[in-house]
């Protein structure tokens, strides 16, 4: 197998790691802190702990009121109003906000200005459930740009993104939950994202009724993209198990893995993944 080189970076109260196989180390730290420079301009304008932040700045809008934005932020929003809707209300940004609000805040992108348009409440909105996945995309950008197209990037070990396979390798061995798992699969060209209330507890919304989740457990989710597989994790820990059979057929390309006494056990329409 080709020799893997390994980087890491500390962002978005996280560690992200570039894992690129196959490239001279010099080539390959290069192509990695190019990625990384892409992380720390995006936690510059989606957090909401930074007051200059474009995320900051929606939360001051009142009803009627529209905030011109940056194409990542853009397409972020973007993406976390498709995952609202493929998972019926079980994953949103502004689930928080109904700590402070008797009812969910309304809002509109508006494709032709690139602007975000305030319809009700405030738009308090957190992306921690979504803003690391749409990182490890971004960052996949990059090293395809310069040619690097075997990698393995992660974010805090629950956020995982695989691309091409390792030379002689039928993938990126990753396992659900820790380094230690004893349930781990091939990844090539999929991301995986985990959700659960060990380290953080009780800190996932359901945003249908301001409620903490109900499950107890752990939940996995595999996709295309690190920013459905992140948002879909976080809505399978509120969503019940018919709900997500339901959601599971609507859309084959994704698989979930949801934990219990017994071990884990996949919902989905999508062939589950090699052992490794």
């Amino acid at each position: 197998m080709s020799e893997i080189h390994v980087f890491s970076h500390t962002a978005m109260a996280t560690q992200f790691q570039v894992r690129i196989a196959g490239e001279e180390k010099t080539y390959a730290g290069q192509a990695a802190q190019a990625a990384f420079t892409v992380t720390d301009g995006l936690e510059s304008q989606l957090s909401r702990f930074r007051a200059n932040s474009e995320i900051a700045q929606i939360h001051e809008l009142r009803p009627g009121e529209k905030l011109r934005l940056g194409e990542p932020v853009f397409a972020c929003l973007e993406m976390a109003k498709d995952m609202e809707r493929a998972t019926r209300g079980g994953f949103s940004i502004t689930a928080t906000a109904l700590k402070t609000q008797a009812t969910m805040p309304q809002w509109t992108l508006l494709r032709e200005s690139v602007a975000i348009r305030c319809d009700a409440g405030r738009l308090a909105f957190d992306l921690g459930a979504i803003g690391k996945g749409f990182a490890l995309d971004r960052m996949a950008e990059v090293l395809r740009e310069w040619d690097c197209r075997s990698f393995l990037l992660v974010a805090g070990g629950s956020s995982i993104l695989a691309g091409d396979s390792p030379a002689g390798s039928a993938g990126w061995s990753c396992g659900l939950g820790d380094d230690l798992s004893t349930q781990r699969y091939w990844l090539t060209n999929v991301s995986l994202s985990g959700s659960g209330l060990a380290v953080k507890g009780r800190h996932i919304i359901d945003p249908r009724t301001g409620h903490p989740a109900s499950r107890q457990n752990r939940a996995w989710a595999l996709a295309e993209t690190a920013t459905e597989s992140d948002a879909l994790s976080t809505a399978c820990m509120v969503l019940s198990e018919p709900e997500i059979s339901e959601m599971m057929a609507e859309n084959p390309a994704w698989l979930v893995f949801l934990e219990d006494q017994g071990g884990w056990h996949p919902l989905g329409r999508r062939a589950l993944p090699s052992p490794a």
